[in-house]
């Protein structure tokens, strides 16, 4: 009899100090403001993987600015479509663009050089060509490569429909997306690369 009741007395305790200091007044945190820029943290540690993801982050926030939505609304309803019309097709691949655009500004792209090494290691190409592309110097590579035009280029080649119509999982609509904008990042990085080095 005497557990019950120091046990209420410690919950009415912990509860009066709740309420004492706030805690009565429950508000759901509000969502941010898409349109507000913010800062994001990417989670992977490898550079392109890292650079798709705050791109996709970014370029969602952009996309739901342009719509007039939050980022969380919008995510849920492309994970829960399957029409998208073009206006919200529009708007994402103009948010992305807009991310490039705000990276380029803030200073947060590496330049091509710090990218190669990491696009080449899954690249399709023989032993001499990738030696030939590392033995280029970084100040020729990013002469040749700026990374705010091979992101454009990703994100202009990206088939934003298609990923978003193949959806593996829609409540991973965020991840799925940044795969395939890393993905396509590489992809260009890896062409343009390989341009570099005449006959390979």
């Amino acid at each position: 009899m005497v557990l019950p009741a120091v046990a209420l007395a410690m919950v009415a305790g912990v509860m009066g100090v709740s309420v004492a200091n706030g805690g009565g007044d429950f508000v759901p945190a509000r969502s941010a403001d898409p349109c507000e820029p913010r800062e994001v943290t990417p989670v992977s540690t490898r550079k392109i993987d890292a650079l798709g993801e705050q791109l996709v982050l970014l370029g969602l926030d952009g996309a739901a600015c342009r719509l007039g939505v939050t980022r969380e609304s919008l995510v849920l309803n492309l994970g829960l479509s399957t029409d998208f019309p073009d206006p919200v097709i529009d708007a994402l691949r103009s948010g992305l663009l807009g991310a490039v655009e705000a990276m380029q500004a803030d200073g947060d792209l590496p330049p091509a050089s710090e990218l190669a090494d990491e696009a080449l290691a899954e690249a399709d190409l023989n032993r001499f060509a990738k030696a030939a592309i590392k033995a280029l110097p970084d100040g020729a590579i990013n002469a040749a490569l700026k990374t705010d035009d091979v992101l454009r280029r990703a994100v202009n080649d990206l088939d934003l429909r298609q990923l978003l119509t193949n959806l593996e999982d829609p409540n991973d609509l965020e991840n799925q997306i940044s795969t395939a904008v890393t993905k396509a990042v590489k992809d260009s990085l890896r062409d343009r690369l390989r341009n570099l080095v005449p006959g390979f």
